[in-house]
């Protein structure tokens, strides 16, 4: 069925929507493809509802492709299966939370674990009964504290999700494999440009976790490849090279020192050296000083607590890296009120022996490690200790990976240094273990007759992510450019030519495409200038465009390919030779 403009539900604009921040936003909103509702929710237009639908079939189709079986849960979810696994607290105020007259707790669903759970205990009980992989696609629910980037970070967003359920590890193993070759199956087909990296499980929990993300400048993510072997890790999820243990007999002593104004690492540096010390006989850097950061962490359902975070002097604390490390706690900064009640901690001057000293617990970096000598906060107003020994003048509580990840930093296994790169999360699967089934008493009898606890795991795909990530990667200063696999038209012909001849022949050839499977727009309103024929047309992104202009009266036409060069064809053999480059 032919689709034209004159009737279709579309306004494009020409200027950027003012609280757009991103290429795919602004594109998507000027195209007519999505319409914001409120903060970080939107509604979908007839063009973007179109590519929306054919990602979602193309997942489908792989999904199916191994084994999975589709069913469609609520988004309203009562609130008792999340009080089970502890998610109802967890989430903190990420989860949209509400009650019904009745007064009864119910919840938005930011992710189903619980009820894929629930559900497989309900209608399984044996081993004959499994593997099983069950999926939906589903719109789900954040309460994002900052949305942005229009449907890149939603409040309400379209999300795949799917579930193994496995009697042996082995099995899981399987089926974590098989989603894995799908996820790749569905990210080649749309020609999305992307990286498999390590990553680590949060609020999920279990094992095994990859994250997939796609490559782009405007990605909240960094992730991290080795120069030299094929590692590839989330930077949260960066394992930092462990600092070299030394003897401690025969270290220098710690000595206090009178430091002023040196409440700064750049500060503290310049004091050292214009003060003459040295640290192994070489002049003080940024790397010779310990960093103390005082925080507050909140683990879920209990009071706050204090705690020191221990990098080098050179680094700072990455607060994902943080976060990730502590989930499911939250993590804040101290407050000028936390210091004000806390006699021992004196801002700039902080240092980890205070902190020991009234049972704050201290959390060091993986560099931080016995022998090793710092420049570290004395406690006290303008003083400094030189020479604090890890292992002898204080003693971590934990390690912990906090330190920003930076280029060049050494590669796992002796594999280069490491580089930076942005990426947009689009997909994530998680070997989930028993976390699930085990907090559910989930138990089926296994070949022995003996009751057996199954094992999980936990897959997603940004659906509805995957459309800004397509625009993100592929348009051009004129406009969106959709793949032919996923774009809502693959040929928009535009009749820029007033003459009835060429209406009549946009109209035939439109006719003729449909008749050939071809998914057409046609441009046929009539009191429209071509330039913005042309305009919309660059804007809108269909993979070929085909225009009836001046030529057609020697029987000639336009074809443009997007983003390439637009080459003449005869009229006569138009259909041919659209057919042709779309079959390539």
């Amino acid at each position: 069925m032919i689709t034209r403009m004159s009737t279709l539900f579309l306004r494009t604009l020409r200027e950027d929507p003012a609280d757009a921040e991103v290429p795919s936003h602004k594109l998507l909103v000027r195209a007519g493809y999505i319409r914001r509702v409120a903060p970080g929710v939107y509604s979908w237009l007839p063009l973007g509802l179109r590519v929306l639908r054919k990602i979602e079939d193309i997942v489908r189709e792989e999904m199916n492709a191994i084994g999975g079986q589709e069913i469609s849960l609520p988004a309203l979810l009562p609130k008792e299966p999340y009080e089970v696994t502890g998610r109802w607290t967890e989430y903190g105020d990420a989860l949209f939370r509400l009650k019904d007259r009745k007064d009864a707790d119910y919840l938005l669903g930011p992710t189903h674990e619980e009820m894929f759970t629930t559900l497989v205990k309900d209608m399984y009980s044996s081993y004959k009964d499994l593997p099983a992989i069950l999926y939906q696609i589903q719109t789900k629910y954040r309460d994002e504290e900052r949305p942005r980037a229009g449907i890149l970070r939603g409040r309400e967003f379209v999300m795949k999700d799917s579930y193994s359920f496995n009697m042996d590890d082995a099995g899981l193993d399987e089926a974590y494999a098989l989603h894995r070759q799908a996820y790749q199956n569905v990210f080649d087909r749309l020609g999305v440009k992307y990286a498999i990296c390590a990553a680590t499980s949060g609020a999920m929990g279990g094992s095994a976790s990859e994250e997939f993300l796609a490559i782009s400048p405007n990605g909240e993510d960094t992730f991290v490849s080795a120069t030299g072997g094929d590692y590839a890790a989330n930077v949260e999820a960066v394992v930092t090279q462990p600092g070299v243990e030394r003897e401690i007999d025969g270290l220098p002593a710690a000595e206090e020192h009178h430091s002023p104004n040196a409440e700064t690492i750049a500060a503290l540096v310049d004091w050292a050296n214009a003060t003459g010390i040295t640290m192994d006989g070489h002049e003080v850097t940024a790397a010779d000083t310990l960093k103390c950061v005082v925080v507050k962490i909140t683990e879920p359902g209990q009071e706050p607590e204090l705690a020191g975070i221990l990098v080098p002097g050179d680094r700072e604390v990455d607060f994902k890296r943080l976060e990730a490390s502590l989930e499911p706690a939250a993590v804040e900064m101290a407050s000028d009120k936390d210091f004000a009640t806390s006699d021992f901690l004196t801002k700039g001057y902080v240092g980890p022996r205070a902190l020991a000293a009234n049972e704050v617990k201290v959390y060091a970096d993986p560099r931080i490690v016995k022998g090793t000598s710092w420049i570290a906060g004395g406690d006290a107003p303008e003083t400094h200790v030189v020479n604090l020994v890890c292992g002898r003048d204080f003693t971590p509580d934990g390690f912990i990976e906090a330190a920003e990840v930076r280029e060049g930093d050494p590669a796992p296994e002796g594999q280069g240094t490491l580089t930076l790169e942005r990426g947009i999360e689009i997909g994530h699967i998680f070997q989930l273990g028993r976390k699930y089934t085990e907090a559910f008493d989930v138990q089926f009898l296994d070949e022995n007759g003996k009751r057996s606890v199954p094992t999980m795991g936990s897959y997603g795909i940004g659906v509805s992510r995957l459309v800004a990530v397509l625009a993100e990667q592929r348009l051009d200063e004129k406009g969106l450019n959709w793949p032919v696999a996923v774009a809502p038209y693959q040929v928009h012909v535009v009749c820029a030519n007033k003459d009835q001849a060429a209406i009549d022949a946009a109209e035939k050839l439109a006719e003729q495409l449909d008749a050939r499977g071809v998914e057409v727009l046609l441009d046929d309103r009539p009191k429209v200038s071509p330039g913005v024929k042309f305009k919309d047309a660059e804007l809108l992104g269909m993979p070929l465009v085909a225009i009836l202009g001046r030529s057609f009266a020697d029987g000639k036409m336009e074809l443009r390919v997007r983003g390439a060069e637009t080459e003449e064809i005869e009229a006569a053999s138009a259909v041919e030779a659209i057919v042709s480059r779309l079959a390539v």
